[in-house]
């Protein structure tokens, strides 16, 4: 069994971190999980852990400079939810995650962290280019979250490393889609996930994106699919309907129950352009029942 540690500020968690290798621990609903043995057994973990729900330099809010939007590692999912600075994709993702326990105590770190391929709030940060900065006794880096995310449980965290928050950059979207599917309506685990925005101006198609989540060991953007939409005029929509989709299928996991998840994001998604071509009014495209 490992020890535990309780850090009181942020250089001494990277001290730890890299002197004892102890793994940050925050909300815990992944690692307590991880870690149990049975009713009324305290969880043992076979390495060292250092809890850091005090650390004050990773909580917060806040808006940048240039715009972004910077989101402390230890921020709860409510917090995020209700900020009127979030972006929306952002905020609909952390609304719908679990119950309302678990939204005021786990964290976007740990999400992020954690890396599983049905985490709520990785595939609408990749959709807007989120990155994540670490933070060690070196100094810190910053590297967009779709590199940070390698698959399924793995990341390109370095053994010395702390998430610090999360940055956010500024966009304006002429049209936003999001939609969470699981087995239930409420304090369900994602079965499919999708986010999609696009920006249109004098009829053209200035930007178009889209990611999937829980449809493969990692979030699904496909750079080239988006490329087919991306430049083009809004009547032109149905003609590249087909190729685009099919664009898509490629990019989803042929292990992830394919049949199910292609057949289910290419009706989103032939959903949310076709509401762009019969001009739909701009902002939020909610799908029918």
């Amino acid at each position: 069994m490992g020890m535990t540690y309780i850090p009181v500020n942020l250089q001494e968690a990277l001290h730890l971190r890299a002197e004892k290798k102890a793994k940050p621990l925050a909300g815990g609903s992944d690692m307590m999980v991880q870690a149990k043995r049975g009713i009324g057994l305290a969880p043992e973990f076979p390495f060292d852990v250092m809890i850091i729900t005090g650390l004050d330099e990773l909580k917060g809010i806040k808006l940048l400079d240039d715009g972004s939007v910077e989101i402390g590692a230890l921020t709860t999912p409510h917090e995020i939810a209700v900020s009127d600075i979030v972006p929306w994709h952002v905020r609909e993702a952390a609304a719908g995650m679990g119950a309302i326990a678990l939204r005021n105590s786990a964290t976007i770190g740990g999400n992020i962290g954690n890396a599983s391929p049905k985490g709520d709030l990785p595939q609408p940060l990749i959709l807007l280019d989120a990155s994540v900065v670490l933070a060690s006794i070196r100094g810190e880096r910053k590297i967009l979250l779709d590199d940070f995310i390698l698959g399924s449980k793995k990341t390109a965290l370095e053994d010395d490393e702390i998430i610090k928050s999360v940055i956010i950059p500024p966009h304006d979207f002429s049209y936003l889609f999001y939609r969470k599917i699981g087995m239930r309506r409420a304090n369900a685990i994602s079965k499919l996930s999708l986010s999609a925005a696009a920006v249109v101006k004098d009829g053209e198609i200035l930007d178009f994106r889209a990611a999937s989540g829980a449809a493969g060991p990692r979030v699904i953007r496909s750079r080239d699919a988006e490329n087919i939409i991306k430049g083009h005029k809004v009547e032109e929509i149905p003609s590249l309907m087909d190729v685009f989709l099919d664009a898509w299928n490629e990019a989803i996991s042929p292990h992830a129950m394919p049949l199910y998840r292609r057949n289910t994001t290419r009706r989103m998604l032939d959903y949310f352009l076709t509401s762009i071509h019969s001009g739909a009014e701009e902002g939020i495209i909610e799908e029918e029942a």
